[in-house]
This record gives C-alpha cells, sequence and structure tokens, in this order.
C-alpha cells in the first residue's frame, strides 16, 4: 500500500515540474534547468512498524526442575562442615620439627654431674638464706618506723601529720608529655611499602 502511494506520488510531481524544468533553444535543443532537481531524486523509505516484544514463555517443569536441583545443592554444602582457616601463629614450622637439628648434649662423667648438682644446691641454700635476711631487715625497718610514728603522734600531732605526708623530692621526677598539635586538613598518611603476603583460603 505505501509503495503504491510513493509511486503515485512520484508521477504527480514529475508531471508538475516537467514544463519548467526544461528550456527550448533555439534551435530546437532543449537543456534541464540549473534551478530545478529532478524527481528521481526524491526517495521514499519503506515504512517499518514495531511491535510489542513477545514474552518469553516459562515452563513451569524446567523452573520446578531447577529449583529442585538448587535445593539438593545447598542440602550437600550443609552436610559438608565448614573448614575453619588455619592460624599459621599457632603452627610450628616444619624446619623446627627437623630432628636431624637436635643439637646432641656433651656426656658428662659421673664426677662432673655430681659437682653440678652440689653447686645448684649449695646455690639454692644461698639465695633462700638471702632472701630470708631481706625480708628481716624490711620487717625490722617498719616496725622502727610505726613505733617513731606513734611516739611522734604523742609528742606533737602537728609533727606527726606533716611526717606521713609524701616527700617529692625523695624520688625526684620530671616528665615532659607530648605536645598537642591540632590535625592536618585532608592528610592521607602513606601506609609505607610492604609485601603482602597474606594467604587467601576459598571456602567451597
Amino acid at each position: 500500500m505505501s509503495l503504491a502511494v510513493s509511486r503515485c506520488m512520484g508521477k504527480v510531481l514529475w508531471r508538475q515540474t516537467a514544463v519548467p524544468r526544461i528550456f527550448v533553444e533555439k534551435h530546437g535543443h532543449t537543456r534541464q534547468s540549473p534551478w530545478s532537481n529532478t524527481v528521481l531524486t526524491l526517495h521514499t523509505s519503506a515504512p517499518l512498524s514495531a511491535e510489542p516484544q513477545k514474552k518469553k514463555k516459562i515452563d513451569s517443569k524446567r523452573e520446578v526442575i531447577y529449583r529442585e536441583r538448587l535445593k539438593k545443592r545447598l542440602r550437600k554444602m550443609e552436610k559438608i562442615p565448614p573448614e575453619f582457616i588455619p592460624i599459621e601463629d599457632f603452627i610450628t614450622p616444619a624446619k623446627c620439627l627437623d630432628e636431624t637439628r637436635a643439637r646432641m648434649k656433651p656426656e658428662l662423667s659421673f664426677e662432673e654431674s655430681e659437682h653440678r648438682a652440689l653447686l645448684l644446691k649449695e646455690w639454692s641454700r644461698f639465695k633462700h638464706k638471702q632472701h630470708e635476711d631481706e625480708m628481716k631487715a624490711v620487717n625490722l625497718a617498719l616496725k622502727a618506723q610505726r613505733e617513731a610514728l606513734e611516739d611522734l603522734k604523742i609528742e606533737s600531732e602537728v609533727l606527726y601529720k606533716a611526717a606521713i605526708e609524701p616527700d617529692p623530692l625523695v624520688f625526684p621526677f620530671s616528665y615532659e608529655g607530648p605536645s598537642y598539635t591540632p590535625p592536618i586538613p585532608k592528610y592521607d598518611a602513606p601506609d609505607g611499602k610492604y609485601n603482602d603476603i597474606t594467604k587467601v583460603y576459598n571456602q567451597a
């Protein structure tokens, strides 16, 4: 229908533009007018009509089968226990478990082993006596201090209060804390160069 209409329109335009397009010269020759175009330059394109997209037909049986397969896969995954990611800090390296690297102990004679055992016992006795002497000296000093404070309290209450106050000059202590500076706005602190050796574990 559209093709027939376009042909009819072309014929009408050809008839209307046929007379003024051509000039008749004196010798009977004709030539085309330069101020008009030929009808052949008019083109019409074929009509294109769109139609709504067809909806895909969903097969209910295939959909049910696909859902059943997914349910089976989920059941299998639930049966498999989760695989824990190992903590490398708690695993002893294999090179440390190599028994060939064990250092052999030197074999001692009977006299040398007895001498070392006696030295160890003598050392333990010496340290025990040293500890007891230090504790006795501390207890005697604390006892004398308490007795002196009680006598001072009886003599003068003002001197007693001045005596029990802590003296900052006994242990001189000076410190300088960090100075407070406002943060730099929009400052992106560099992370530094490092090699990321973190292992990635993919759980199935």
